[in-house]
């Protein structure tokens, strides 16, 4: 029998039985599919163009809590009493204290606190709605707990959200790759339909494999004595990767179908391409083919957990005088929680990513001649980072330090002692922080959302009045908002 043990709803014990789930996951998954459920009634019934914004915060605030009540029981008390402790330092401080330590509590809190901070050393001119004025406690409830994003995520900036509320997602000017602002084109809003759909059918894969294959290929296997013992090295290595490939369908079904019920309440619209496609990825939180297929730890870490590497680089990265890339990391340790094998993971990261950054930097352009040496870079890569990425998360799975030790004791910490080696032995190019690729470690955004997505054949924007009419031409093409 699956686990009782929960401070949520018990009422589908019996289907926690019957599918041998404990009920928190069960309640995770039946809480996320109502939440899709009310998404589509929510941009049906409740579109900006049919009722007001107060009317919207409202709903999606308290379908938002009711889900956490559902989910997590007197549990749930800890967002209000989170939001509502970060609300009274938001306004009882001032714009003055946004800067404080003490506002890091959430992602989202911080995120918004921070752009409240930035707009106080620009221009009148430059600044956003959300950094004119600071928002109600309406509209900051409904932000911090709304359905769509109250039981996991993602992460996005106040401003969008505000902008999807207030029904101007579709009416603000695009950019292109180069940050200039294009002419809006006034067409009919976009259906998020076909991407829902797409979204759902990679979480319906997703969760099958994890529920079929993921048992046969526990990380717990990696640290088992008589494994240890008995198997060759390519079979230790083969295993690592294996387990830690089976280990991420979990993720990707829970990030997928949260982007989805965002997507399905009409939030995520991030414009149009060049062929006049919408695009639905504003507030995506990772790109499968991109991860399976990363020829870097940075490539890998880019399409990962892509709104916590945003919020990392907002937060942290941008601000840090000393060491951004260590202090990120460390940041992001404490972030996840207090479990050592975070710690573990994410400092050996660290050393992982300086490592292959000075390996990039001194190598690839010696493959960069013939197509053939390309190829042959690009799956030599390919492989040291996969085993790298599978041998630097371990502890991130495992959680606690002796196992953690014994799988990386059980390596003879050869890939720790080999990154230490390159830094030592390497030269490393230093350029000025914000003038280099290399320096940037999983955070630019400009990157994750056009130089990876052309190379996978989705491209940027375009500046062009040309984009505009080609728009208005596949506006009869896509379905509308009501379909």
């Amino acid at each position: 029998m699956a686990t009782t043990s929960t401070t949520g709803s018990t009422l589908l014990q019996p289907l926690s039985n019957a599918v041998q789930l404990p009920i928190d996951q069960v309640n995770f998954v039946v809480g996320q599919l109502s939440a899709l459920l009310a998404a589509v009634w929510f941009r049906t019934y409740l579109h900006s163009s049919k009722t007001s914004s107060f009317i919207r915060h409202v709903v999606a605030t308290l379908l938002g809590l009711y889900l956490a009540l559902f989910c997590f029981g007197w549990y749930a008390l800890h967002f209000l009493v989170q939001s509502g402790i970060s609300y009274c330092i938001l306004i009882g401080l001032g714009e003055e204290a946004m800067h404080n330590p003490m506002m890091i509590i959430t992602q989202k809190i911080t995120s918004l606190a921070y752009e409240i901070h930035d707009g106080m050393f620009r221009k009148e001119e430059e600044l956003t709605p959300s950094q004119r004025r600071m928002p109600s406690l309406l509209e900051y409830l409904s932000y911090t707990c709304n359905f769509m994003g109250i039981l996991a995520g993602p992460l996005c900036s106040y401003k969008d959200y505000i902008t999807f509320i207030e029904g101007r997602s579709h009416h603000v000017a695009q950019s292109d790759k180069n940050g200039k602002e294009q002419p809006h084109c006034a067409e009919a809003e976009p259906s998020p339909n076909v991407a829902v759909t797409q979204k759902l059918l990679v979480c319906g894969l997703s969760l099958l494999v994890h529920l079929t294959v993921s048992s046969f290929f526990p990380v717990e296997h990696n640290v088992d004595e008589d494994f240890q013992a008995s198997a060759s090295w390519p079979t230790k290595v083969v295993y690592l990767y294996v387990s830690l490939l089976a280990a991420r369908p979990k993720y990707y079904f829970a990030w997928t179908l949260a982007d989805a019920i965002n997507n399905a309440a009409g939030f995520g619209f991030r414009g149009y391409d060049e062929n006049g496609e919408a695009r639905w990825d504003l507030i995506s939180n990772l790109r499968i083919q991109q991860i399976e297929m990363s020829t870097s730890f940075k490539m890998f870490l880019d399409n990962w957990n892509i709104q916590t590497a945003l919020w990392l680089k907002r937060v942290c990265y941008e601000r840090a005088t000393l060491s951004p890339t260590i202090q990120t990391f460390v940041l992001s340790a404490i972030w996840h929680g207090v479990y050592p094998g975070y710690y573990l993971t994410f400092l050996t990261g660290v050393l992982m990513t300086l490592a292959a950054r000075a390996m990039r930097s001194n190598f690839r352009h010696h493959f960069t001649g013939t197509p053939q040496l390309k190829l042959l870079y690009d799956v030599a890569t390919w492989a040291a980072t996969q085993v790298a990425v599978s041998y630097t998360v371990v502890p991130f799975v495992l959680l606690s330090v002796k196992p953690s030790l014994a799988f990386y004791s059980s390596w003879y910490y050869c890939l720790h002692i080999a990154g230490i080696l390159v830094l030592l032995l390497l030269p490393v190019k230093k350029t000025p922080r914000g003038k280099t690729t290399h320096e940037n470690v999983q955070l630019s955004r400009s990157k994750k959302f056009d130089e990876t997505e052309n190379s996978s054949g989705r491209n940027s924007f375009s500046a062009t009045d040309s984009v505009c009419s080609q728009n208005r031409e596949a506006a009869s093409r896509r379905p509308s908002l009501h379909q």
